[in-house]
Parts: C-alpha cells; structure tokens; sequence
C-alpha cells in the first residue's frame, strides 16, 4: 500500500465544508445559553432528549479507534471483532434497568461523586484521578494519534510541503527533520484544535447536540465505503454477489486466503485451524478470547459504559429516566448496526488483498491499521470523498468533544471544587472547566505524538488500557450496587490490590513462562475482575459495616422495595420494555448466525 495523498474535488470541499459549518452552528446555537451555571455547563441542564442521549452515546464511542482500529482488527482477525460492540447488549442492559435509576436519584453531576456517596471521599478522588489519566492516555491521545495518522496517509503531500516551510527545504532535504514524524505531529495539533473546540465553548450540550449530528454524516460515510467495497468484490454483480464473495474469502478454504490464514494460525491463538466468521474463539485468541466475552460484561463493558465519565455524563444530563433509558436503547440499535461501518470494511479487505496477513507478524497489524484509508483511496470517487472526510472528522470530533468536557468536569467537581475551593461560585467552575480543557487538549496532543512509537496496533493498545485500568472498579461499583454489607474498606482495598494485580501479570506474562490462556489482555481483565470481586467481599465482610447514609436506597437496591420499574413509557409502542426487547433479540440473532454454525471454519 504506497502512500498516495487524496486528491478533492469541488464538491469534496462543499460537501465537508457544509458540515463544518453545520456542525458549528449546531455547537453555537446548543451551548449559548449554557455557560450561566455549573449544571447548565457540565450537565446540559438536565435537558436532553432520548434521541440525542442515545445519538451523543454512540458518537462519543466512535472515533478513530473504530474506522482505524477495528477495521485494521477484523483484517486480522475477523468477524469476532464485532463482538466489541454486540456484547454491549449485556453492559446495556443492567445500565437499562439498574443503573440509571441510582445515578439519576443520587443526583450526581460526576461517577466519582457517586463513589463518595456510596463509600468515601478518598475512594471519590483515587478514581478521579484514574479517570483524568485513562481519558487522557487511553482515549484522548489514542483518538488524535489515530485521526492524525489517517489525516497523514490521505494528505502526505500537503502535509509534507506544510513541513517543508515550517522547517526549512533544506533541513528537510539534508535528513536533519523526520518528515513523517513533523507531518503526524501537524496533524496532531491541527486535530487537536479543531475538534475540541466546541467541547471548550458551550460545554456538555454542545457536545451532546453536536455528537447528534455528526453521528449521521459517520453512518453516512461508513455506509458509502461498505458498499463500494462490496461491489467491487461482486465485479459487475450484485451487492448480495460481493457479500457472498467476501464471506467465501473470509472462509479461507482455498488461495491466497487459505495460505494467509493458515501462515499465522499460532498468531491468532488457534490450534489447526481458524475460523475467521465465527465470534467465539479459543482461551488463547489475543483479543477475543471466548472467556472475555462472559467476563468482560462485568469488568472492561461496565468501567466503559457506565463508570466512565466522558459515556455516562450524557445520561446523567438527560431529562428523565425515561429519555435516559430510551437513550440507551436507541444507542443499543446503533450498535446492532456499527460492524456493518467499522468491521466488514476490515472483511472485505482482507478479501481483497489477503496477502496483508503473510507480513511478518508484528507488521500485520499496523498493516492492517493502514487499510480503511488504503480502501477510500482506491474505492470513493472524487465528489463523495467529502462525504467521508466529513465521517472520519465526526468520529474524532465527537470523541474528543466528549473526552474533554468529561475531563474537564471531574477535574473541576471533583478535584478544584472537592479539595480547593469549596465555595467557588457556578461562573468560577465554568472558567475552570474551559480552562482545564485547554490544558488537557495540550497534554493530550505531546502525548499522541509518542503512540506509534510503542508498537503494535491502536485496537491492541486502547483495549490493553482498557483491560488493566477497569476491573478492580468495575467490581466494587457492581458490588456497592447490589449488596450494602460492601464498605468503604473492603472496596478502597481491592482498588489497590488490583491495580498491583493487573501490574504483576504483566510482568509475569512479560519475563517468566506462562499458559498461552494468561497472555491476553482479556483474560488478565477477567482473573482480575473475580480476584477484586472476592477481596472486596472478603475484607468487607471482615471490616465495620457502612453507615446508614452510605448504603440509602438512592445508591443501592432494596431488594424488598424494588425501585427499578419506574417511567417506562405509557404505551406499549413507547415502551423501554417492547423496543429493549427488539433490541436484544436481533444481537441474539446475529451472535446464533455468527456462532460458527452457518459459517462452519475449514
């Protein structure tokens, strides 16, 4: 795959430029009036609508990781790869019907205030401090670092003679300047400015708002390429043609693609054979081991969607919990429908050119990270190439509106306002959230300029981070819930342990003989999920029980006065029950058709 730059037409330039400027006035116009208060600031008001709950949800999620990574990732390893997003009917689900209510009836503007209430201040501040960091390290830098890298690839020439004037032709031309390392680092920063900007202006409701409409141009844009791609696998046929030729291919029984399989059966964590179509895989598979998919619900699935602030801050600023739960329901539809964007393009690629896969190993994946950008530049026209531009800006934009107000919230209500100025006024955190974006952005930016120099694809790194940083909170949140005996002990106690845990079978896997099963960053996720979940139980069983405040049925179910049923639509056709329903039984649908029993591996 040479590197060529994009070239853009007239329409190119209208097409993007009609979205810049209609996402602009969407972010003007949903945040001019929300900088008067704290609420209106960091939460929208408690205003939003369940469409653009569940539109700001999505949108958030999608990001480069997505068109670069997990299409770079099914390249490799196939159909399992949409498991990352139909597993979520699960986290969905218990954030559906028990979750929400208590993260709405606490009335928190952040999960670490949450954390305060149900246990102590001191476990308040240990996780927001871990959630500054993961955004930052995790989702912030990952998500500029893999924009800039596609803007690099679909722009080499413009980028380079940018480089060229910044730096001198002649510094350049003597070797004295890494030109490719200048151009990512451009890219960075111009990334980093555009798209963080309404995030910095008008607070949660811009973002929110603003995710709504980009998540249509990113569908858009990721449609446009499946299909194209699809018909140039049917060579003059159908798009049903090109579907059967890419499923055939992916089959891997004969060819290139069989020889491109069978080259890195022990890679893919397989014995004798590997079936590229099948969403369960073996104990040892490197990213979808078959023991994460149970495990990783309850550790990597709840940190993600329900701990993580930059996800849940758009359900906490909803109006009610009925537009938070449809919120929910509707993103949970949009995720039935995301492999179709984000992992058949990764399908078809490797129909076309299988050959990705006989690399020598550790440049397979970042081979394969290149591939969605390779797929545009040979398959969309000049005219819808816009269109796409527009897709990939959206998927950055959003995540990194979403990321930075997140940030910039728990910085300032949990840290500033928390243990430095208690009695700041609502205008005094909105100053301090706008500024303590800006410094995030900036760190955000040196460090996504160091992520290619770790190795490895940008999926394997952002799901690694994932895996080590989510476990031990993800077992006292789901415990603190469920059982009120858990203290604030018990629960201070695993955090420590398993973040020491998650370092120590690091290490092992690192430089001492091991089961191929431990080597996965799952699996480590999931030893270290059931280790934090019996020391939580374990120590608090052993410590003083909580206080009375600490375990109210606001943070806590009462098992005899179920308080999950309320505000579930008045019809049955607006109905949270009849549309979850749907919802889980076509994921149920789609994991039986893709269990490996239609589409036996040969």
């Amino acid at each position: 795959m040479d590197q060529t730059s994009f070239t853009l037409e007239a329409w190119d330039y209208i097409a993007f430029g009609a979205f810049f400027v209609g996402v602009s006035l969407v972010g003007y116009w949903a945040g001019r009036k929300e900088r008067s208060g704290a609420e209106q600031y960091f939460l929208a008001g408690k205003s939003l609508p369940w469409y653009v709950v569940g539109g700001s949800f999505i949108g958030s999620n999608i990001s480069s990781e997505h068109f670069i990574g997990m299409v770079g990732a099914a390249v490799v390893f196939g159909i399992c790869v949409a498991m990352s997003e139909w597993m979520n009917v699960a986290t969905f689900t218990l954030l559906i019907w028990f979750f929400i209510p208590f993260l709405l009836a606490s009335q928190v503007f952040t999960t670490p205030e949450f954390l305060e209430k149900r246990f102590s201040p001191l476990l308040r501040q240990i996780f927001a401090a871990v959630t500054i960091i993961s955004n930052v390290v995790a989702f912030l830098a990952a998500v500029l670092y893999g924009g800039a890298l596609a803007i690099q690839r679909l722009f080499h020439s413009e980028l380079s003679r940018l480089a060229e004037f910044l730096v001198g032709s002649s510094r350049v031309a003597a070797g004295d300047v890494q030109t490719d390392q200048l151009e990512l680092w451009i890219a960075i920063v111009v990334l980093a400015v555009v798209a963080g900007g309404w995030a910095v202006y008008g607070g949660l409701s811009s973002v929110a708002w603003s995710d709504l409409f980009m998540v249509l141009f990113m569908i858009a844009g990721g449609i446009v390429v499946t299909l194209l791609g699809l018909d140039l696998l049917a060579g003059g046929g159908s798009l049903w043609d090109g579907f059967q030729v890419m499923i055939e291919r992916n089959q891997a029984g004969f060819g290139r693609w069989q020889e491109a399989v069978a080259a890195n059966v022990h890679n893919l964590g397989a014995g004798d054979h590997y079936n590229r179509l099948s969403v369960f895989q073996p104990a040892s598979h490197p990213t979808h081991p078959w023991p994460s998919l149970i495990f990783g619900i309850f550790s990597i699935s709840i940190w993600y969607n329900v701990l993580n602030q930059f996800m849940i801050q758009r359900v906490l600023g909803a109006r009610d919990s009925y537009h938070a739960r449809m919120g929910i329901v509707f993103a949970g539809f949009m995720k039935i429908f995301m492999p179709v964007i984000v992992v058949m393009p990764g399908l078809i690629l490797f129909a076309l050119q299988p050959e990705i896969l006989l690399k020598p190993w550790p440049e397979v994946q970042p081979a394969a990270d290149q591939g969605y950008i390779h797929l545009v530049q040979t398959l969309v026209p000049a005219g819808l190439r816009g269109l796409f531009l527009a897709a990939l800006f959206g998927a950055i934009q959003s995540t990194v509106n979403s990321v930075l107000n997140s940030t910039a919230t728990v910085i300032t209500l949990d840290i500033y306002k928390r243990l430095l100025a208690p009695e700041a006024s609502d205008r005094r955190l909105v100053v301090v959230g706008v500024l303590s974006s800006t410094v995030v952005l900036v760190v955000a930016i040196v460090l996504g300029g160091f992520i290619g120099r770790l190795g490895g694809g940008l999926f394997v790194y952002i799901q690694s981070l994932y895996a080590f940083f989510a476990p031990p909170f993800a077992a006292v949140f789901l415990l603190g819930i469920l059982w009120k005996r858990i203290n604030a002990a018990g629960a201070t106690a695993t955090v420590i342990l398993g973040f020491l845990l998650g370092i120590a079978m690091k290490v092992f896997v690192q430089f001492c003989e091991h089961s191929a099963w431990i080597a996965p960053f799952a699996n480590q996720a999931a030893v270290n999920w059931a280790f934090c979940m019996a020391s939580c139980i374990g120590i608090s069983l052993v410590t003083a029980p909580p206080r009375p405040e600490q375990v109210t049925d606001e943070v806590t179910v009462n098992w005899r006065k179920l308080n999950l049923f309320d505000n579930l639509g008045e019809h049955w056709y607006t109905s949270v029950v009849t549309w979850w329903g749907l919802f889980v039984a076509a994921i149920v649908a789609l994991v039986v058709t893709f269990s490996g029993l239609v589409f036996p591996g040969v």
